[in-house]
């Protein structure tokens, strides 16, 4: 069975609560969506084809933790997990990207993932035969050209080396090689050149269409004309990193690899399609240009999200149990705006609550990833022990959700602009200052912020 991630809805949730704050609807949705792909896996056929995965829906004004809560479940999933922006799309026949491209960005990432778990189960083989390559380059059986490696049909079924080098000096220079006493040595080996096709990259440059078929074409080409190498001075360390990677590659079986990450892509695979409110047509819209490209992404990316098959370079692709996350602010328009037969596709809707003070106050302190642990560990990088009160933390907080109010709603984004105000002044001196120790305190949160956030104004363009 393939891996796929085992955790419980509610370890889950555990795990999103270490970087994201309250939003515990949302949370508790992606972590039963997130079980259900595990569950399905566990029911007998042919009552496993028929379970359709149960797409979400997020709602919520921008900064509140729609994407972070994606990103954070692209780590846990342990599944092929794509991050896309709906608006990038654009409907067949306008110059972007068609919404097929992302079943073929998903697969090509399941093809990474599952190369990268076959490369670790030959790391140790590939090690080996990588050094019998160095071997044949420090100590030639032969008087050959420098570089050229001995081919293995050269050597024996054991894999020693056939011909006139005495074993015993091989052997001395692997023991030196384990050793690391030749890693300074230098030594030269042939390494491929990489080709370019300069005028497809023109003709794809800025059109992702045509982006597969430059893809397919390189790959034609590629069997066709051998490729060019070079010769090249290296240091044995950084040659041995070369050799097992090259040896790795060829023992991977690239068919087998695509067949499982085909199998992977369309079983447990998930798509986070973010700002999908930004191709919903605005209600009382005049219809006219880009009203018409939103509403034909919708009808192009129904048949995606309904079930179909989209062919790509390694094979065909069912998108019948890919897992959908959509999410959008949805403040110009409401998910009921989308095209009927879409909104039927969604049958999970989560809606995400604003941020106010306490949220943002936990925000700054709680999660691992907290701004105030990356301030502090910014300013440790130049000796300075930086430290906050609790009444400043609490301060920028409020001005904050202040700031917020009277202006627009930017959610926890507002935190990065409020503590780069604040420290603004210390970063900058940072380098030549002679106290090593700075606290910040509730007066000083209120000289640097306060006339900025009292002032309508001029909090619009600075905070």
């Amino acid at each position: 069975m393939e891996p796929m991630n085992t955790l419980t809805p509610k370890q889950t949730v555990a795990e999103l609560d270490r970087y994201i704050i309250g939003q515990d609807a949302a949370k508790k949705s992606v972590a039963i969506a997130l079980r259900n792909r595990w569950r399905r896996q566990q029911v007998p056929m042919p009552l496993r084809e028929e379970i359709a995965p149960k797409n979400i829906i997020m709602i919520g004004p921008t900064g509140v933790g729609k994407t972070e809560i994606a990103r954070r479940l692209a780590s846990l999933a342990q599944s092929p997990f794509l991050k896309v922006e709906a608006s990038k799309f654009t409907e067949v026949g306008y110059v972007g990207r068609d919404v097929e491209s992302m079943i073929r960005d998903l697969l090509d990432l399941a093809i990474n993932m599952v190369r990268e778990e076959a490369r670790e189960e030959v790391t140790q083989k590939a090690a080996e035969q990588a050094e019998e390559r160095m071997l044949d380059l420090l100590v030639p059986p032969r008087p050959a050209p420098l570089g050229q490696v001995t081919p293995m049909a050269e050597r024996s079924e054991d894999g020693s080396r056939a011909g006139d080098l005495s074993d015993s000096t091989r052997e001395k220079f692997r023991q030196m090689l384990r050793d690391g006493k030749l890693d300074a040595k230098q030594v030269e080996m042939e390494l491929d050149q990489s080709q370019s096709m300069p005028m497809l990259e023109i003709l794809s440059h800025g059109n992702s269409g045509l982006d597969d078929m430059e893809s397919g074409l390189k790959d034609v080409f590629g069997k066709m004309f051998p490729k060019k190498t070079q010769r090249q001075q290296m240091l044995v360390k950084d040659a041995m990193e070369v050799l097992k990677k090259r040896e790795a590659e060829r023992l991977i079986d690239m068919e087998s690899v695509t067949r499982l990450a085909i199998q992977r892509t369309e079983q447990s695979g998930i798509i986070f399609l973010d700002e999908i409110d930004k191709i919903a047509s605005r209600q009382g819209g005049s219809g006219h240009g880009p009203e018409v490209s939103r509403e034909g992404v919708q009808r192009d990316l129904l048949p995606i999200v309904e079930g179909s098959t989209v062919t790509t370079k390694h094979g065909m692709v069912k998108t019948d149990h890919i897992l959908f996350i959509a999410s959008g602010a949805f403040h110009l328009c409401k998910p009921s705006d989308l095209v009927p037969e879409l909104q039927g596709r969604f049958p999970i809707r989560v809606e995400l609550n604003p941020l106010g003070e306490e949220e943002f106050y936990r925000i700054l302190t709680e999660p691992q990833n907290a701004l105030i642990k990356q301030y502090i560990a910014l300013m440790a990088t130049e000796g300075i022990a930086l430290e906050f009160a609790e009444d400043a933390i609490r301060g920028m907080a409020r001005i904050a959700a202040t700031v917020n109010r009277k202006t627009e709603n930017i959610g926890a984004r507002r935190l990065h602009t409020i503590m780069e105000r604040l420290l603004e002044e210390l970063s900058f001196d940072a380098t030549d200052r002679e106290e090593k120790k700075f606290l910040v305190t509730a007066e000083y949160v209120k000289k640097q912020l306060q006339d900025i956030s009292e002032d309508e104004d001029l909090s619009r363009f600075i905070l």
